[in-house]
């Protein structure tokens, strides 16, 4: 069943996504540009956190060992996790569908990170000439205005997606094709492996190929929960 997104809940995702944008920049200590906890908040706003927490730690997967290194853009998948949270949620059709939008919106907002530091440049230039000039207090003032085009860069795109959020998800259900719903679908079920790929590539498989082994073995044939599992992996890092 779908369900309707309320005016509070689109501000409030709008600004979890502007404060997302700002955290390396204010209060990193957070982590909230992490799609894990950005999905996390999103479904708490949603009143479905599972779907926030299995979105997130879904596009969590995909950044482990990347960085922004030299100022590169990299997807932002913590705008993608709440957009796919919330339309996840407003669509009714569940996890997979909500993963398959998160991913080409991550994908899209980096253009729009690029865009931001662009404008950005405008205010860094003004408070060199104001550090020329001695004017350290309008040189503090353009730094914190470098904010506004990052904060902006997010907060338009996710308040008008989620505005418009209901009929746009309407149309796309009522006249989007089979084969693109199953896309999405499949492209949800899929993006876990190649993010658990991903993070196995930074690895030393080589090294320790049995405890990977094991690893699959409690988890496909003795079905053990994830917390068994961890468990299990501390007494081996224990006797390692």
């Amino acid at each position: 069943m779908a369900s309707n997104i309320s005016v509070i809940q689109i501000i409030l995702l709008t600004v979890l996504a502007t404060l997302c944008a700002l955290d390396a920049y204010m209060f990193a200590g957070f982590q909230l540009s992490k799609p894990i906890i950005a999905g996390f908040l999103a479904g708490i706003i949603m009143g479905d956190m599972k779907t926030g927490l299995v979105v997130g730690a879904t596009l969590q997967l995909m950044v482990l060992g990347i960085g922004t290194f030299g100022g590169a853009s990299i997807p932002d998948f913590a705008s993608g996790a709440i957009i796919g949270t919330a339309l996840g949620v407003v669509s009714g059709k569940g996890i997979e569908f909500a993963i398959g939008v998160s991913v080409p919106v991550g994908l899209l907002l980096v253009q729009l990170d690029i865009l931001a530091r662009f404008i950005a440049i405008y205010f860094t230039h003004r408070a060199d000439r104001h550090v020329e000039r001695g004017e350290y207090n309008k040189m503090s003032m353009d730094a914190w205005l470098t904010l506004i085009p990052y904060g902006l860069s997010r907060a338009l795109p996710v308040g008008l997606s989620l505005a418009f959020g209901n009929s746009v998800v309407k149309l796309v259900l009522d006249y989007a094709p089979d084969w693109l719903m199953g896309g999405l679908k499949l492209a949800g079920a899929v993006l876990p492996v190649v993010g658990i790929a991903i993070l196995l590539h930074y690895l030393p498989i080589k090294k320790f190929a049995p405890y990977l082994i094991a690893g699959y073995f409690l988890a496909a044939y003795l079905k053990i929960p994830m917390m068994g599992i961890a468990i299990v992996g501390v007494i081996a890092a224990m006797i390692y």
